[in-house]
């Protein structure tokens, strides 16, 4: 049974959350040694848990797809140190040139890898809306990421990417046609997913989870975020998903624990308020069905009081 097959099969059985799970890959900074999730689609999948310096920001995934006629990444990664570990695991894979990054949104694990791949002379492409959210918060993200990766940190720059789109960019390379889309509002500021329609496999980023909580942000519109899912994002039908956070599976289950988890919180939150609730008391609504995702500690009653405050104005 390969991998994703197996990935697949435990796909509805709750996983135990746990913060304290072993750097799977100790002699490489990356947290995990990068598979094939299908043929030509590899992803090096990231700890489910905050960065911290044990992951060295490794805490999303970082893919490549290997076309016949050179190779395309997705995600920067969280610092130069490991974009540069991923390309010496791509380097193991194929002798094909990396040509193309994409980043999958404005955040740090997205694109303080870039000053790594500009130095490869590597084209980035990212969404305009991720590139202004990384222009405004950068200086930021980049002393919070020294903050935990230390000397992870060493050869870390903000360099904008330089390639933008706004709605779709198609690729057709080596054997492969891509799709880099923006399907809508969602998690944050210029969601960006890689659809790879012959192949059914969806490279999906922030838009979709497994195994872990999402982070809900200031800036994110929950009701948003679920139209998107139903309206642009769940027809296309992929058979394959990669999420921005987690392991591989499919649809059935990214949608569980993503849109399932915020339809469910929207819930109970609108329940709150109906009962004349507060933001001091909605803080602490019942979350107990996803307990069983990792980072549950670190982010629901964050999350429910964001929620709150959306929908006390909707």
């Amino acid at each position: 049974m390969s991998r994703l097959a197996a990935l697949l099969a435990l796909a509805a059985t709750p996983a135990l959350a746990s913060e304290d799970i072993a750097d799977k890959y100790p002699q490489s900074v990356l947290y995990d040694k990068p598979y094939e999730v299908i043929p030509g689609v590899w992803s090096a999948i990231g700890a489910t848990a905050p960065p911290t310096y044990e992951n060295a920001g490794h805490n999303n995934n970082l893919s490549f797809l290997v076309t016949g006629d050179g190779v395309i990444v997705v995600n920067g990664g969280a610092n130069a140190k490991l974009a540069e570990a991923l390309h010496e695991e791509i380097k193991t894979v194929t002798d094909q040139p990396v040509k193309l990054v994409i980043n999958e949104n404005g955040q740090g694990h997205a694109m303080l890898g870039n000053s790594y791949w500009a130095e490869q002379g590597v084209d980035i492409l990212a969404h305009v809306d991720a590139i202004e959210e990384f222009l405004d918060r950068g200086p930021q993200i980049l002393e919070g990421m020294r903050g935990y990766a230390r000397e992870n940190a060493e050869g870390t720059v903000l360099v904008e990417p330089t390639q933008t789109f706004e709605d779709r960019h198609e690729i057709d390379m080596g054997d492969m046609h891509i799709v880099v889309m923006h399907a809508g509002p969602a998690h944050g500021a210029g969601d960006t997913q890689v659809w790879l329609p012959e192949l059914g496999m969806m490279i999906a980023g922030d838009i979709a989870f497994n195994n872990r909580m999402t982070p809900i942000f200031t800036d994110t519109c929950t009701s948003c975020w679920i139209e998107t899912w139903e309206t642009v994002f769940a027809p296309l039908g992929a058979t394959y998903v990669i999420p921005g956070h987690g392991n591989p599976t499919n649809m059935a289950q990214v949608e569980k624990d993503t849109i399932g988890y915020l339809k469910y919180l929207r819930g109970v939150v609108g329940a709150h308020l109906e009962a004349g609730g507060t933001l001091a008391d909605a803080y602490y609504v019942d979350q107990e069905p996803y307990r069983y995702l990792d980072t549950f500690d670190e982010l629901a009653t964050r999350n429910a009081g964001q929620v709150f405050t959306e929908m006390e104005f909707e």
